[in-house]
């Protein structure tokens, strides 16, 4: 139950208890959830071009700019969410001077705000999305990820507990920080008009450009789901509008199977 309707329902049990209300109206309500998208906005997903011209922005915007680099890089070469670049380690990442590595991924850590947490952390521990405890996944890095993250190990502070990804005054990466680096950079990459828009509007608009761009480079959706951290059904649901060229492909698939040369 969301935050506002529990309020509502403690006004209306107190209303009832004062005999302010003859009974409660509640039960008597009907009322349907209205439908809401789950596919992910075309406007907002960066074709490759654009995504690097934001990390390179990213690197000139002040103070923390150049160390979160290679946070934004995981979510767009890796598809991390950002509270799983935002707990990823040195143990995390098995990497070669260049070329193909592999990221290991166990654990995630949402934002959360220090008021609802265990700890008075502000961010909260948890399983990957979609999987249980002490479940991971491992997604492959690019030779171009590789780069960026060995040329964080090499020139970036690392926390205490080897965090790649620090505060500047706690081991945990605020949120605050990377959203302030990334309206900083959309303001250096892109046009005036292009930053008042819904492309990478968020962060998260990189994910969802890496994921697309799997998909659309021929990589099976059953790999792609693996990588991300999705099920099958979910992926094609979210990233459906993302494919291109996929229809005319299709319709020539048709014509091969209706035994037509297709043209």
């Amino acid at each position: 139950m969301s935050k506002r309707r529990r309020v509502l329902f403690n006004v209306v049990e107190y209303a009832v208890e004062r005999e302010l209300l003859t009974a409660n109206p509640l039960p008597t309500f009907k009322w349907t959830a209205p439908k809401v998208s789950t596919g992910v906005d075309r406007r907002t997903v960066v074709n490759p071009l654009q995504a690097r011209t934001l990390l390179a922005a990213v690197a000139e915007t002040k103070r923390s700019g150049p160390q979160l680099v290679a946070f934004f890089a995981l979510m767009y070469f890796a598809a991390l969410r950002p509270e799983e670049a935002a707990n990823i380690r040195k143990d995390n990442l098995v990497l070669p001077a260049e070329g193909w590595g592999e990221i290991h991924l166990d654990e995630a850590t949402p934002y959360a705000g220090s008021d609802w947490t265990d700890d008075g952390n502000q961010r909260d521990r948890r399983p990957l999305k979609n999987r249980a405890a002490g479940e991971g996944r491992i997604v492959p890095s690019t030779p171009e990820l590789t780069a960026h993250l060995q040329e964080h190990l090499a020139h970036r502070r690392i926390g205490a507990d080897g965090r790649l990804f620090p505060g500047e005054r706690a081991d945990e990466l605020p949120k605050l920080t990377y959203m302030r680096a990334w309206r900083a950079a959309r303001r250096i990459a892109f046009t005036p008009e292009a930053a008042a828009g819904p492309l990478a509007a968020k962060p998260y608009a990189l994910r969802h450009a890496c994921v697309s761009t799997w998909l659309n480079g021929g990589v099976p959706a059953t790999q792609v789901a693996e990588w991300a951290g999705h099920s099958v059904e979910v992926l094609l649901k979210v990233y459906a509008k993302t494919l291109e060229g996929q229809d005319a492909l299709a319709r020539r698939q048709v014509l091969v199977a209706l035994g037509h040369r297709p043209t």
